[in-house]
């Protein structure tokens, strides 16, 4: 028996994958109308590819917000569904989704989480979010020990000697705050332009020109160990010439990559690697399983973050005659509906 199969099943309306914008507010639609949802995300974080690609960057785009960065939108939209309580699972991938004799549907995910519910909307942007590993002999069994895809607590790199490879916001954030803690950083790309946000390459800069921060033009080659240890990176400089960089923790930001992951062999119609959906309710070619946002496809699609809400919103109408079955589902609207007063826990008016 693995340890999927051993794991307790959680029951509930409905499973939303992805949480970024689209299946945070799916989770608000559903809330109104009385489903509860869990949540799995393959990132360690809420958020998607807003706060994985560009959490402080500008959105220009949302109806009623002239503009707000990434990160900005998500902990909003996690304040807006705070009301309903939505359970969440991150940092494990959907690895199954089986249906049931009962028609629901048992949902697993890598880390074992097994959930039993009678909905399931798919709203996984372009895929699920992996880091960009690299590819060098051996560093693998490096990796949770003295490899990292994701910055670590800087209080666990004290009076180490740390490698940052990567040339975005999320490689120069991590660079400077571990100089700013006087930590020995070494930032690495393979040439020294940047992609980050401006302020963050004037910090870096400002950091390096002090000699608080050391930049070298090179890419990774191979390794040296010691034992069981990381030892060095063998590094390719700009002038053909292979030297050996020593460090303790190597930390490898070099941006996700989307892949569509378990989702192509669930047996639902694909377009192009994208999920076909009727659009009267986003439901996809299985029955109970809707899919909103980037990941699907439709005649006249836009990718974009207020068309992926206005699917959620249908979604969730079209997905509330299977949680109620029989039972009228009427419009109301938070603005007079003493019900969603009570639901969101505000007063009238307020």
């Amino acid at each position: 028996m693995t340890a999927t199969e051993r794991a307790p099943v959680i029951e509930t309306d409905a499973v939303v994958i992805g949480a970024g914008p689209v299946g945070l507010f799916q989770v608000f639609e559903l809330g109104l109308l009385g489903i509860h949802a869990h949540v799995i995300d393959s990132l360690p974080q809420a958020g998607g590819q807003c706060v994985a690609l560009y959490a402080d960057k500008p959105i220009y785009d949302i109806p009623g917000t002239p503009v707000c960065t990434g990160r900005e939108l998500v902990a909003r939209l996690l304040t807006q569904i705070a009301p309903f309580n939505a359970s969440f699972h991150l940092d494990q991938q959907v690895d199954s989704v089986a249906r049931q004799d009962d028609r629901r549907f048992l949902v697993g995910t890598s880390k074992g989480t097994r959930l039993l519910a009678k909905l399931v909307f798919i709203a996984g942007g372009v895929g699920s979010f992996q880091p960009r590993r690299l590819k060098i002999d051996g560093i693998a069994r490096h990796e949770g020990t003295q490899l990292f895809y994701s910055a670590p607590e800087l209080a666990s790199l004290a009076d180490k000697r740390v490698v940052v490879i990567g040339d975005g916001d999320a490689a120069l954030d991590c660079a400077t705050a571990l100089a700013q803690q006087r930590i020995d950083v070494t930032l690495m790309h393979r040439r020294d332009e940047f992609k980050a946000a401006p302020e963050l390459i004037e910090r870096m800069q400002s950091l390096r020109s002090a000699g608080q921060l050391r930049f070298i033009a090179a890419q990774p080659s191979g390794i040296a160990q010691q034992g069981d240890l990381l030892t060095a990176l063998q590094v390719l400089g700009a002038d053909g010439q292979t030297v050996s960089l020593p460090l303790d923790a190597l930390i490898v930001l070099t941006g996700l990559s989307p892949k569509l992951g378990p989702i192509a062999d669930w047996g639902l119609a694909l377009e192009r690697k994208q999920l076909v959906v009727d659009t009267a309710t986003f439901e996809t070619s299985t029955p109970g399983i809707f899919a909103v946002g980037d990941v699907n496809t439709y005649a006249g699609k836009k990718k974009l973050i207020l068309c992926g809400f206005h699917e959620a919103a249908l979604a969730a109408f079209g997905a509330a005659a299977r949680v109620f079955p029989g039972e009228p589902v009427h419009l109301e609207y938070t603005t007079t509906s003493p019900r969603l007063h009570r639901a969101l826990g505000v007063s009238p008016g307020s």
